[in-house]
């Protein structure tokens, strides 16, 4: 790997720059209504455009390289680092929120907006961190998701997700012709309770009840409480709707993305009613550059679901996967409207079973 995309990886942290760079527009002038509707714009209408401007990357890590990518504390400090950063932006966000005099319309513009920059900063990077071996790394995971209150995520992706993706089992993996906006409450609800069944299930093994300090969901729960009752206590009533709504947010963004991620495709049951084994052909994949960089190549997620301890740095890209026609930030807006997101993906997707 070049030292230059090494570096590159700063990236992230351009994501909740929107966010005092919005603040700053409404300094210089702009209404603060319509700056607070700054970050979507750049994240959803600027940032595609780059993407498409600066194109491809396709290379691979070569072999020799990997277990010393691995084992860097550059790649593995850059997502440790989004921690303080998240918690610092979002306190920032919170405050000016309840200062800024928005109206209705600027503030579902900044709820929308600090939502999505949960769901980059704060979700995305748990979820690379929450596949880390040892406690340290999946702990600063779980703070993250608890930022947001999904911290459900931390065990229904490990234990849920990954066992089941691209099966009917799996409630983040869309089914052929189901819509976003179909999919994205029955995901929310459903991952909710699942995170809660799969670790009442755990302590059932161990001989624990569910109400037992061994329960991590309860531990992360507290921690999220605590978190909201902070807000209020410093920004009373408007602070705590922030907290809340802005996590809502931040989860829907999240199962947008695992939308995109593993829509329509399916791993064939077995003659002995098992699934076939989750190849880099069960996921959608996306090599444009510079959105890969921004979101620690979660894009490159094919690699992802078959080998889910592979570092992000060292993600492969496989061409013979589904292949996105853009960055994530590209095909959320899509996603948003179905028909054209039927009418782009149907093909792509007849593709990718016919090479199957």
């Amino acid at each position: 790997m070049t030292r230059l995309k090494a570096l590159g990886f700063l990236l992230v942290f351009l994501v909740p720059a929107t966010l005092p760079l919005a603040a700053g527009l409404a300094a210089f002038g702009l209404t603060p209504d319509l700056a607070a509707w700054f970050p979507l714009f750049a994240l959803f209408v600027l940032l595609p455009l780059a993407d498409y401007a600066l194109g491809h990357d396709s290379a691979n890590v070569p072999a020799a390289e990997e277990a010393r990518l691995a084992r860097s504390w550059w790649f593995r400090g850059l997502t440790v680092l989004a921690l303080p950063v998240h918690l610092a932006v979002l306190a920032w966000s919170a405050w000016w929120f309840t200062q800024a005099g928005l109206g209705p319309l600027g503030m579902a513009g900044w709820l929308l907006s600090q939502g999505v920059v949960g769901g980059v900063l704060a979700i995305n990077t748990a979820h690379e961190l929450i596949h880390k071996d040892g406690r340290f790394e999946p702990g600063v995971g779980g703070l993250l998701l608890a930022s947001v209150g999904y911290h459900g995520f931390k065990i229904e992706h490990i234990r849920g997700h990954h066992v089941h993706v691209s099966t009917p089992e799996d409630a983040s993996s869309a089914r052929y012709g189901q819509s976003l906006w179909h999919f994205l409450p029955r995901a929310l609800g459903h991952n909710t309770r699942n995170a809660w069944r799969l670790e009442a299930e755990r302590l059932h093994r161990l001989g624990l009840p569910v109400l037992h300090w061994r329960n991590e969901l309860l531990g992360w729960t507290a921690v999220w409480l605590a978190m909201a009752a902070a807000m209020t206590a410093w920004l009373g009533l408007a602070g705590l709707a922030f907290f809340l709504l802005q996590g809502l947010f931040a989860a829907g963004s999240l199962e947008v993305i695992n939308y995109i991620e593993h829509y329509g495709l399916e791993r064939q049951r077995l003659p002995d009613g098992r699934y076939e084994r989750t190849t880099h052909r069960h996921s959608w994949n996306s090599d444009y550059r510079l959105s890969n960089l921004m979101l620690f190549q979660l894009q490159r997620h094919s690699d992802h679901h078959a080998y889910p301890k592979r570092p992000y740095a060292i993600l492969r890209h496989h061409a013979d996967s589904p292949q996105l026609p853009g960055g994530y930030a590209a095909m959320f807006v899509l996603a948003l409207v179905p028909p054209l997101w039927f009418r782009v993906i149907h093909p792509r997707l007849a593709a990718a079973r016919q090479a199957a």
